[in-house]
């Protein structure tokens, strides 16, 4: 939990460029084109010590229907309310519009503080428009410029106070809890007899940044179990890291709405409109304790059709997301089912080495059932015999039927694509193998398979070290990839082999006589 602070005006004021300033990354996507961004987009701003959330939004828009106008301004508005302090952003260039004023009567009866920032401040040009802001009645009005980052150390002095506020309100928080936990476990203690006192010794206690006191601890270690050659015992993923899950598709697949039905709020637009999405919004979730991080991602059409700029920003942002994925849901529409396109994008995900499910939305809609899943599985097992075994659900994201099955599927699949195997394991394996089916000979001699180790997970590589391994056929180490899927169970993730030859060291020696 911590300071929120929204960003809000009316479209192509740089509301996303102020953002983008402040957390310090190009994470939004900005463009001359006014109404780019559209959904409420999160991140972690900074400006000196000062650590606290921002909100970016779409543009105001006096709009009250379902259109996406009408939407994006709904977007906006839950912001506000949520956040603690707003920032009113204004074109210092442009001056004041009626919009601007419009929102400014809005903002007036809200009961937040409000900042008027007059942004595409460089220089005394711009002096018309920053005065004729302060006919809005906010108070005063700060130039900057976001772009050039000009100015920001005003926004400095705005949002201390509130964030000095905010900490006094978290430490006196903190200490009413602590105070109620020690009073609780004193009454348990008198109804208990007890006299209050015990053996431990508090001498070596110490004080925390507020002066409040705290015993130290000891923390007990155990050792990992091991087999009976001394490798650990692979027992799966141990830790609770944060699971980055990216939903990715062609346009009007239904991600969006997938992403709604997983919350179980309407964080996102969604609508019947293809392209809808341009950002990729990210958002932190928790499913049974584990802590998720689900991007849902603009869509993708094939590259030959794009001519728009922002749609092109749109995508380099999801092939961004892909890259930085742990595991990817593939949202197919069940009426158009793996097309050109699916296959390119699954094969992408797959290149990048991140584990895959494929998920066919709108499922309801069709009669065939099983002749569409026999097609689908087909066309996988030919396309994509890399990864054989991809997890296919069906559901219905607006609905939500089926959608309970897909978050035990992304475990599943996690845990399979971070697994490691001892080596120990391995060599034995690998001897089995080797000898149910030989490798080739080269030039009268057979190559020969020495050692073999698990080099890393995410996703599972493993390194083989070989005789003349620049000349091990490619289909030997398909038929390895696949034995390890069946006898590791390891279905649907890529799997990585690399060979290699060891140097022999007296290659480059003279032969003595």
């Amino acid at each position: 939990m911590s300071l929120k602070v929204a960003i809000i005006g009316r479209p192509n004021v740089g509301k996303s460029t102020l953002f983008n300033r402040l957390v310090g990354k190009k994470l939004a996507l900005v463009d001359d084109q006014p109404g780019v961004t559209r959904d409420r987009r999160y991140g972690k701003g900074r400006l000196g010590h000062m650590s606290f959330d921002i909100i970016d939004t779409a543009g105001l828009e006096e709009v009250f229907d379902n259109s996406i106008e009408g939407m994006m301004r709904q977007q906006s508005e839950m912001a506000f309310e949520e956040c603690d302090v707003a920032l009113f952003l204004i074109d210092a260039r442009a001056g004041l519009t009626p919009l601007d004023n419009h929102f400014a009567d809005w903002l007036r009866k809200r009961k937040k503080p409000v900042y008027i920032i007059a942004n595409k401040h460089e220089g005394v040009a711009q002096d018309p428009g920053l005065y004729e802001a302060y006919g809005l009645g906010l108070g005063d009005v700060y130039p900057i410029s976001a772009e050039h980052g000009l100015g920001i150390e005003l926004l400095y002095d705005i949002l201390e106070p509130h964030w000095k506020e905010w900490k006094d309100g978290v430490r006196d928080e903190k200490k009413k809890a602590r105070q109620a936990e020690a009073e609780a476990q004193k009454d348990a203690a008198a109804e208990a007899g007890d006299d209050g006192f015990d053996d431990f010794d508090h001498e070596d206690d110490f004080p925390d940044d507020d002066g409040e006191t705290f015993p130290s601890f000891e923390i007990e270690l155990f050792e990992d179990d091991e087999d009976e050659d001394g490798e650990l015992i692979d027992e799966g993923p141990r830790d609770n890291s944060k699971i980055q899950l990216a939903i990715v598709g062609r346009p009007n697949a239904g991600k969006s709405t997938l992403l709604n039905q997983l919350l179980g709020e309407n964080r996102v637009m969604t609508g019947p409109q293809a392209g809808l999405t341009r950002d990729s919004i990210a958002v932190d979730w928790a499913y049974e304790g584990r802590p998720i991080r689900l991007v849902d991602t603009a869509g993708m059409r094939r590259k030959k059709k794009i001519d728009d700029r922002v749609e092109r920003l749109s995508v380099s942002d999801t092939l961004r997301v892909i890259r930085y994925a742990q595991v990817v849901v593939l949202m197919l529409d069940a009426t158009n089912t793996m097309d050109k396109q699916d296959l390119t994008i699954a094969r992408m995900v797959l290149e990048e080495g991140r584990a895959l499910i494929i998920a066919v939305n709108k499922w309801d809609t069709i009669i065939d059932k099983a002749g569409v899943m026999q097609a689908l599985r087909d066309k996988l097992d030919t396309s994509f015999a890399q990864a054989k075994g991809i997890p296919v659900l069906t559901f219905s994201a607006l609905t939500g039927r089926g959608t309970e099955r897909l978050m035990p599927t992304v475990m599943d699949i996690h845990d399979i694509w971070s697994r490691r195997i001892p080596t120990s394991k391995l060599n034995r394996w690998l001897e089995v193998v080797s000898e149910r089916h030989l490798p080739p000979v080269i030039s009268g001699r057979r190559i020969r398979l020495r050692y073999m180790t698990q080099a890393k997970s995410r996703p599972p590589s493993f390194f083989i070290n070989c005789s003349k391994a620049a000349e091990l056929p490619e289909s030997y180490t398909r038929y390895l990839i696949n034995g390890l899927r069946e006898d590791f169970d390891m279905p649907g993730v890529p799997i990585r082999i690399n060979v290699r030859s060891s140097d022999n060291p007296f290659a480059k020696k003279k032969k003595k006589r």
